[in-house]
C-alpha cells in the first residue's frame, strides 16, 4: 500500500503513469476487430478507380438559378414550353439550344420565333423551367449557325404503329462492342435516347431514374421474366464515346450494370430510328434540342408500347417491359 501511494503521489509518477493508461486505451483500440487495413484500402481503390462526370450538375435539393439569354427557335402548340438557342449559362451548361419548361404560359405572350429573349433558368434535382422572359434590346442580337445539313430535323413523322418491327440499327456499345438491335433477340428491350451533357433534371436525367427504377422494380418482382434489357442510346457520338459512357452509365445505375447497357448511334443509325418512331432532334454545332420518346419492344424486335415525354412512371414502364418478354411469337 505504501509503495502505491508513493508511485502516485509523485507529479513525474503521475505523468507516467496517466501516459501509460492512455497508450494502453490506443492499443485497445488499435486491436479492436475490424476490416484489416489491406481491405480498407482495397475498397477505397475500386471506390476513387470510377469517374463521376464532373460536367453534370450535382445534385442537390436546394434550388439553382442562372441568368441567359438566347434567341427562341420554335413555340411548340402545347403552350407550355419554348425552344432557344441560348448561349452558355455559366455554372450550369454550355451553348446550346433547349426546349425549356414554362410554369407561366402568360410569359409568352407576345414573343415570336426569332426574339431574342433573356430569361433565368430555375432547377432543383428533379424539375427545370424558366421565367421572367424580357425581349433584349436590338443592341443584343445574337448570331444563330445554321443547322447541320446532316442531322435529323424537327417536323413530325408518321411514327411505327403496335405490333410493326422495329429497324434493325448499328450501335457502338460503352465497352466498344458492335452491336444490333436484332442481338437481343428472345429479350424484351426498352430504349430511350439522351446525351450525357444533358443539364436538365427533367429530360436525359429523368430518363436514367426511370430506367433504374423499373429496373429494381423487375428485379424483385417474384417468378417474374428475367428475358428483358435496358438500353439508354446517345444521340450525340462524338462526345459520347464508350469512356464517356461508362462514366456516365456508373453515375446512376452503379456497379451493377445487368440488363442496362448505354450505347451510342451514329448519324445513319439516328436517322434509321427517328423516321420510324417521331423521336425529333437538332445538332446544331454539338448543341441539341430533343422530344423524349422511350419504346419497349417484345421478344421478335415488334413495338410493345411507347412511351412520349416524361410524365409517365417507372412502375408503368416495368409493366411494359414484363407483358412484353412474355410475348413468344
Amino acid at each position: 500500500m505504501q509503495h502505491t501511494a508513493s508511485i502516485v503521489s509523485h507529479p513525474a509518477n503521475l505523468r507516467t503513469l496517466a501516459l501509460a493508461m492512455v497508450g494502453a486505451l490506443l492499443l485497445c483500440a488499435w486491436e479492436k476487430p475490424g476490416p484489416s487495413r489491406s481491405k480498407v484500402d482495397a475498397q477505397a481503390t475500386r471506390t476513387t478507380s470510377v469517374e463521376t462526370p464532373s460536367r453534370l450538375p450535382e445534385a442537390t435539393k436546394t434550388l439553382r438559378s442562372f441568368l441567359a439569354r438566347g434567341v427562341i427557335r420554335e413555340l411548340p402548340v402545347n403552350g407550355n414550353t419554348v425552344v432557344v438557342r441560348h448561349e452558355e449559362i455559366a455554372g450550369f451548361m454550355p451553348r446550346m439550344t433547349m426546349e425549356f419548361n414554362l410554369r407561366d404560359t402568360n410569359e409568352l405572350g407576345g414573343f415570336a420565333v426569332g426574339d431574342t429573349i433573356t430569361f433565368r433558368v430555375q432547377a432543383n434535382d428533379t424539375e427545370s423551367w424558366i421565367e421572367g422572359l424580357r425581349r433584349a434590346a436590338a443592341t443584343e442580337s445574337i448570331s444563330i449557325p445554321r443547322s447541320d445539313p446532316s442531322s435529323s430535323s424537327l417536323p413530325h413523322i408518321a411514327r411505327l404503329k403496335t405490333g410493326d418491327t422495329m429497324p434493325d440499327v448499328e450501335l457502338l456499345a460503352e465497352d466498344g462492342r458492335t452491336i444490333k438491335l436484332s442481338d437481343f433477340k428472345g429479350r424484351a428491350l426498352a430504349f430511350t435516347f439522351l446525351f450525357t451533357r444533358c443539364p436538365l433534371p427533367d429530360f436525359c436525367p429523368r430518363m436514367n431514374q426511370h430506367f433504374n427504377r423499373a429496373r429494381e422494380l423487375l428485379l424483385q418482382r417474384p417468378g417474374g421474366p428475367t428475358n428483358w434489357q435496358f438500353l439508354s442510346i446517345s444521340f450525340d457520338p462524338e462526345f459520347d464515346g464508350p469512356r464517356v459512357l461508362t462514366s456516365y452509365a456508373h453515375s446512376y445505375r452503379g456497379q451493377a450494370a445487368d440488363g442496362w447497357l448505354f450505347a451510342s448511334a451514329s448519324t445513319n443509325a439516328m436517322s434509321a430510328m427517328v423516321s420510324s418512331l417521331d423521336f425529333r432532334f437538332v445538332n446544331e454545332a454539338g448543341s441539341f434540342v430533343h422530344n423524349l420518346r422511350t419504346v419497349v419492344l417484345d421478344t421478335q424486335r415488334r413495338i410493345h408500347r411507347q412511351f412520349d415525354g416524361n410524365k409517365w412512371k417507372a412502375a408503368d414502364l416495368a409493366e411494359a417491359l414484363a407483358e412484353a418478354a412474355r410475348s413468344t411469337r
